[in-house]
């Protein structure tokens, strides 16, 4: 059987306090527990640690060897947990965020300047990726999720949602003319997404009810490159807010059919594993983006 840490700091205990009873008093126990707990240690090492008489106890030269290695033991445990209640106070080491493309450039790139200020013992690292991935396979922490999420072993937290509209650069509508109803869409150039199949149906009230199933001209598996598509003039595009605030300010895409626009929004989601209490470098992470995102997504 092997010493316990508990078996460990009695014994240092017995020796700092020069009694058993002295001992016991300073750790709370009656006599008999620090007593037992003695002689269950020597009964583990197979040896006597201390010689005991009337008068006083002293340490065999056995129990000066073990106490000496003990004391190591103590103190680096103490040391261990007294990094770590720092490291809840001021969150430290490795942190592996996942997200989407454009999501990591216009909505996280931006913000990771006042998170290191904030907390900068932690160390980030940044993927993207247009797919779902495996977050143990690819050993993430957190990966940020745009849209309706699957059903997984994974916990979620909402950070906040961004609305979608249908948007065109100037020169495209000057060339090509400013849809007013939706029904014209047909007639126009439609960039969309090789998938899901879901981001094609734009969020429009039309002649078939909610909903226009859009025919793509150009389609990509990233938002970043309709973005780019459609500042470049290549058509009409339906994008989530968080990508296309700056292009909207500037006048370099504008909304069209807006009259006709259903009101939705995209949720974002931060999803990790979780058997245990959360680290505090994902949980001050996640308290950051949300607060910010509250911005963002007004």
């Amino acid at each position: 059987m092997k010493s316990s840490l508990d078996e460990l700091a009695v014994l240092a205990a017995i020796v700092d306090a020069g009694s058993i009873s002295a001992a016991a008093e300073h750790l709370g126990q009656t006599v008999s527990a620090v007593s037992r707990s003695l002689s269950r240690l020597e009964q583990k090492l197979g040896t006597t640690l201390m010689r005991r008489s009337t008068r006083r106890l002293e340490l065999t030269e056995e129990g000066q060897f073990f106490l000496a290695r003990a004391r190591s033991v103590l103190a680096a445990v103490e040391d261990a947990e007294e990094q770590l209640a720092l490291r809840r106070d001021q969150p430290a080491g490795r942190l592996r965020v996942n997200a989407a493309s454009p999501f990591m450039l216009h909505v996280l790139v931006p913000l990771i300047g006042g998170f290191r200020e904030r907390y900068p013992q932690i160390e980030l690292e940044l993927n993207s990726s247009d797919q779902i991935i495996d977050l143990l396979e690819q050993r993430t922490d957190v990966a940020l999720r745009i849209g309706t999420l699957a059903d997984s072993s994974l916990h979620a937290r909402p950070l906040g949602s961004f609305r979608l509209r249908m948007l065109a650069s100037p020169a495209y509508l000057a060339a090509h003319g400013r849809p007013t109803k939706v029904e014209s869409l047909a007639n126009h150039s439609l960039l969309g997404f090789t998938a899901p199949e879901s981001l094609n149906t734009w969020p429009l009230r039309w002649s078939g009810g909610e909903g226009y199933p859009i025919k793509a001209a150009v389609s990509a598996s990233s938002g970043e490159t309709l973005r780019q598509l459609a500042l470049a003039g290549q058509g009409i595009v339906a994008l989530s807010d968080f990508m296309t605030a700056r292009d909207r300010a500037d006048g370099t895409l504008v909304q069209v059919l807006a009259t006709h626009t259903v009101d939705t929004r995209q949720p974002v989601h931060a999803v990790y594993y979780r058997n245990t209490a959360l680290a505090s470098r994902i949980t001050c992470f996640l308290d950051y983006l949300a607060a910010e995102m509250v911005t963002l997504a007004a």
